[in-house]
């Protein structure tokens, strides 16, 4: 099911409950002038759409949605069950979710719902009913927006319903008592089971020893699913009475945000969307959010998808809160549309005067329209207005790197070799190599068809079905060039370590064999035989077929493999068996991306980011100079962020943007 095409959208989140009606009419006219196209609404209006149970009030919602349609606004509305009201929890407080430990949690803040709760599932569902039949037919109405931010504050409950919910749910997967022992590997500990009734969630457990980790790996499955199936209901009660009008939920797309499995969500969207804030402690965070642009569009099978929401300018949640710089929001919004983002929307609107995210910064700031924010809003939305004919386009590359939000939980349980050892890391280093040699790159699951690629790139897959390695073998065999980093292929879906030596499903592929890791104490490094650095993990490598392309000079396995190369048939297999520093992963890559034969989307200079977009003939080269100077990138066509012709190339200002139509004479 698509949503409304043939515009990049521009707007965020709008609360207007939460602001006297008089100020209605100047937001209308506030978000006319700054060229706002969406508006979310009623995330969190639940208290506000039901004071009682059972007791709707929407004549001031009518009145909101009346308003934005006669102003030419179109509306993600929400069903606004993301966070229960008071009434709900007072009521029946089993509907609040409890801890590891036991302890429930209480309301106050948002999201303050176990999912298994019958009581709050049966009165969101309810709501949903209300709204569906209400305003399905509505002129505003683009798009349904259902709960908000799925396990951002409540990733898992423990509690006794749950418990019951979780043994149904291994039932299902296991078949049988035998089947789940065999999973759960229970013959250690003497944890084996006799009955469904003695399986428990992961509780907390005695102190110093760890939980289960196959329970604990089914549990963040379960709790994924069971999410999931949340949204799903209220989905289906919104495809029956609004049929026709496309359904969204905001993902949480980030690098240090792993609760939900987004390959077995994004199944279920018809338009896939995701938050994005910046860390702005971060120095390398456009860099980041690349990646997660890119790992977005993945989800949406390369298709356009809409980034609902990023702060304006300043947060209210990170330890410090800088601004963004002058120009920056206009260069980072266009950073998502060149990764293929068809919106750009913040949140919110008109930034709030209580409340815990009243210093969270909104479109209308608390200074008003005389203001450096509120021009570049104006800006911003102009020129957005004018990339509508990029909408529908998509991103091409010739790279994909492979990512899995359940190998990221199986790779950072407990009782492993080393807790340096975090899933991202080796996917942020790896893509940033790419960003940096101005290659695209997809982003694609385990076992997905690497049909058109050139390069594969599979890093930290410490968990891997059996039916994945198979992919991978006939790409290479086929022609294709692979590069796998450490604690890759290590267990099977179970979290059983695959016998045999390391790296286990993809040992014959790669062509080494690992006796045994060796990962490095806090603050130890190794050097390698080509000049580079290493730290954080090692390993006991010998060669089986694979040659070696870098060795340690020191070390504890000094003089072994840390780099190798395989080629099997047609194609090569890399691994890289350590943590490389910045420069030497850079290395690696160019080499890797010149023996694949991958090039640049365009020729520019270091932190000028390049992407390109097509739409059948026609391309659209963007240009993001994350530099303090100024670039120029060989370019031939119009600029459309200012309308001027491009001949030959264009200079781009130190923290500029350009996007060009390619072709003509410019």
């Amino acid at each position: 099911m698509a949503w409304e095409s043939g515009r990049i959208h521009f707007g965020g989140d709008y609360n207007p409950d939460q602001w006297p009606c008089a100020v209605w009419d100047e937001d209308r006219r506030l978000m006319g002038d700054a060229g706002v196209s969406l508006a979310s609404v009623g995330i969190f209006s639940w208290a506000h759409l039901e004071p009682a149970a059972g007791r709707y009030e929407f004549g001031w919602l009518d009145e909101v949605l009346d308003g934005l349609a006669s102003s030419g606004i179109g509306v993600d509305l929400a069903t606004a069950t993301a966070s229960p009201p008071p009434w709900l929890t007072t009521a029946h407080p089993e509907a609040l979710p409890t801890d590891r430990e036991g302890r429930r949690r209480w309301p106050g803040a948002r999201q303050a719902y176990c999912p298994s709760s019958t009581a709050w599932r049966e009165s969101g569902l309810a709501l949903v009913e209300q709204l569906a039949t209400r305003y399905a037919g509505h002129s505003s109405l683009r798009m349904w927006h259902v709960g908000n931010e799925y396990g951002c504050h409540t990733s898992r409950c423990y509690c006794d319903v749950c418990a019951a919910r979780f043994r149904v749910w291994l039932a299902d997967r296991y078949t049988d008592i035998g089947g789940l022992n065999h999973a759960w590997g229970t013959a250690f500990w003497s944890q084996r089971y006799s009955a469904w009734d003695e399986v428990l969630p992961p509780r907390i457990t005695p102190d110093g020893a760890w939980a289960n980790p196959t329970q604990q790996l089914d549990y963040r499955r379960f709790a994924s699913d069971l999410l999931l199936e949340e949204f799903v209901a209220e989905r289906d009660v919104l495809r029956r009475l609004s049929p026709g009008v496309p359904i969204t939920t905001n993902f949480m797309v980030m690098t240090r945000f792993n609760q939900l499995d987004y390959w077995a969500w994004a199944a279920e969207m018809d338009v896939v969307s995701t938050d994005y804030y910046p860390d702005f402690a971060d120095p390398h965070t456009h860099i980041e959010a690349a990646l997660c642009a890119d790992m977005t569009r993945g989800l949406a099978d390369g298709g356009p998808w809409l980034l609902m929401e990023t702060s304006p300018s300043a947060v209210n949640w990170q330890p410090r809160n800088p601004a963004r710089r002058p120009g920056a929001l206009r260069r980072d919004a266009l950073q998502q549309i060149a990764h293929g983002a068809d919106g750009f929307n913040v949140f919110q609107i008109r930034a709030s005067v209580a409340g815990a995210e009243k210093f969270h910064s909104g479109l209308i700031p608390h200074a008003g329209t005389d203001t450096r924010l509120w021009r570049e809003v104006v800006e911003l939305g102009a020129i957005l207005g004018r990339l509508e004919e990029v909408a529908g386009s998509r991103v091409e590359a010739s790279v994909a790197m492979v990512f899995d939000w359940q190998a990221w939980w199986g790779c950072e349980l407990d009782s492993h070799p080393s807790v340096d050892v975090t899933y991202p890391d080796r996917a942020r280093a790896l893509h940033r190599a790419l960003w940096e040699s101005g290659i695209a790159v997809d982003i694609v699951a385990p076992g997905a068809s690497l049909e058109g690629y050139s390069l594969v790139l599979v890093p930290t897959l410490y968990l891997v079905d059996d039916d994945v390695a198979p992919v991978l073998d006939s790409f290479v065999r086929g022609g294709g060039h692979l590069v796998v980093t450490y604690f890759s292929g290590i267990v099977d879906r179970n979290d059983h370590v695959r016998p045999g030596g390391y790296p286990g499903a993809f040992r014959d592929l790669l062509g080494v064999l690992v006796e045994e890791f060796t990962p490095l104490l806090e603050h130890e490094s190794v050097h390698l035989d080509d000049g580079g650095s290493a730290d954080v993990w090692t390993e006991d490598l010998r060669l089986a077929g694979a040659e070696a392309v870098s060795t340690y000079r020191d070390g504890p396995v000094a003089g072994k493999p840390a780099v190798t190369r395989h080629h099997v048939e047609d194609g090569v297999a890399w691994y890289i068996a350590t943590r490389t520093d910045v420069d030497t992963t850079a290395r690696v890559i160019a080499r890797v991306v010149a023996d694949a034969g991958v090039s640049p989307v365009a020729a520019a200079p270091p932190g000028v980011e390049v992407q390109r977009r097509r739409s059948g003939d026609t391309t659209w080269l963007f240009v993001l100079n994350h530099t303090d100077a100024e670039a120029t990138i060989d370019a031939t066509g119009t600029d459309i962020v200012t309308g001027s012709a491009v001949s030959a190339s264009i200079t781009v200002a130190p923290g500029g943007v350009a996007v060009v139509r390619e072709g003509g004479d410019g």
